[in-house]
């Protein structure tokens, strides 16, 4: 037998694996996001939730395992080495400058609409475009695809043709002006009336551009869109997961999630404080949506603790256990390699392997949203001003949830296997390659049982946030 029909083997067990996970957690559909004021699924297990979340545990361990045993570094190095390009050279520009135009229009659309429109969520097609066509269909483009972001992006477009470059960007803030920022959206998308009331959100929606927009003025745009305005942060890294890349020369084919082994992923520590967040946001937005959040929050709320700071407090602890788990690791990496690299550069190599678990959660979170408001967004799109009065909702069929959890653990078997590629490329030695490998499968395990959980409970409403 060949080695490569060896590891196609090994990798048609861990999909075996994959699918029996999928069958024991028939049943479950993902709990509501929180942008969703617009949409809340159903939830529940038919069977233990202990065997539920054993068996997806199992399926991570088991196949982080299985790829263990694939120690031919030409079979690894292939996997990252391997890509297909395209030159575009002549639709660059055109291409370019139709989505430009598309993002700008768009973000002209959001702001009018929102401040003019209909003033219900659900009819407002300000709140679908934002919702369900940024924060779920074209997030979902980015990693499935390929990120249209660099060539869509308004605000970047807006800053291009304005005077910029007054000051320099300082090397010690890194990336974390887009974590704080994003924090904050997340926060603002639980205890501001957002999705609910169109006028809220187009004002947030200005703010936020006069916020970036000054940013790439100050800084020139091509330093504040990769490190300090968070959307791009965003689709940036989300993007690193799709198998089209955009290059100098055009667009170039890989493996999915290949990209995430390169060494520029991820450079510095803020950007790995970008990528738990990433992870952290879909777990948190799971979490206050289920009965476990809402009695958390009930209970700081009756010992005089306002909502909103309740909400941002959990926001901010629950990033930070994720931090100290994800650093625990690191450390321990570095103890059982034996090396003399740093736990500082270890967690920056092993970062954006979290990004294909990212993706993984996010699609679990948003695709049956995507789906069942899909018709909405058409029909408040063809009459935004005056949209029917019942706009059509596409009720999803009990088997979704397979599709949710399988999302789930398909992330992170992907990320199991990038982590594999890159412990090779760091280590030279096998065994040590291996050893490295094993605190960082113990994360890996920990966030999928936590997804898993969550994802198992029934879906309510979260309590003290606007309707």
């Amino acid at each position: 037998m060949s080695r490569r029909s060896a590891v196609a083997r090994r990798i048609g067990l861990v999909c075996a694996l994959t699918a029996v996970a999928v069958a024991v957690g028939a049943g479950v559909v993902a709990a509501s996001n929180v942008a969703a004021g617009l949409y809340t699924g159903s939830g529940g297990t038919s069977v233990p939730t202990w065997l539920y979340l054993a068996t997806g545990g199992g399926v991570i361990g088991a196949s982080a395992l299985l790829t263990m045993l694939v120690t031919d570094r030409g079979i690894i190095d292939s996997f990252h080495d391997d890509a297909v390009a395209v030159s575009l050279d002549q639709l660059r520009a055109a291409g370019s400058l139709v989505l430009g135009t598309l993002g700008v229009a768009t973000l002209a659309f959001v702001v009018v609409v929102g401040f003019v429109g209909p003033q219900i969520g659900n009819f407002s097609a300000a709140v679908l475009v934002t919702f369900v066509g940024g924060r779920a269909l074209l997030t979902i483009l980015s990693y499935a695809v390929g990120s249209p972001w660099p060539a869509l992006n308004p605000w970047r477009r807006i800053a291009s043709v304005l005077p910029n470059g007054y000051a320099t960007y300082p090397e010690r803030l890194g990336t974390w002006p887009a974590v704080a920022a994003l924090l904050t959206l997340i926060w603002l998308e639980l205890v501001a009336p957002l999705s609910s009331s169109p006028r809220a959100l187009a004002a947030v929606v200005v703010a936020y551009s006069a916020f970036t927009i000054a940013g790439g003025v100050a800084f020139t745009p091509e330093t504040w869109f990769r490190r300090g305005d968070p959307l791009s942060v965003w689709f940036r890294f989300y993007g690193a997961v799709a198998p089209i890349q955009r290059t100098e020369d055009g667009l170039e084919l890989r493996y999915p999630g290949a990209r995430l082994g390169d060494d520029d992923v991820v450079t510095d520590v803020s950007a790995v404080a970008f990528v738990l967040v990433l992870v952290w946001e879909l777990t948190y937005s799971g979490f206050v949506a289920t009965t476990p959040g809402v009695r958390t929050v009930e209970a700081l709320v009756a010992i005089g603790l306002p909502p909103q700071l309740v909400y941002l407090g959990l926001l901010l602890a629950g990033f930070a256990l994720f931090w100290k788990v994800y650093w625990i690791a690191a450390e321990r990496t570095r103890e059982r390699a034996e090396t003399y690299l740093s736990r500082r550069y270890l967690a920056i190599r092993f970062a954006p392997p979290l990004l294909a678990i990212a993706a993984g959660y996010h699609f679990a979170h948003y695709a049956g949203f995507s789906i069942s408001l899909w018709p909405s967004l058409i029909d408040t799109l063809a009459a935004p001003l005056n949209p029917p009065e019942n706009p059509i909702q596409y009720a999803l069929t009990s088997w979704f949830g397979y599709v949710e959890i399988a999302g789930i653990l398909l992330g992170h078997v992907l990320a199991v296997w990038i982590s594999h590629a890159v412990s090779f490329e760091l280590f030279p030695g096998k065994l040590q390659a291996i050893r490295s490998q094993y605190p960082f499968v113990v994360v890996m395990i920990f966030f999928t049982v936590v997804s898993l959980y969550l994802v198992s409970l029934p879906a309510v409403e979260a309590v003290y946030v606007p309707g």
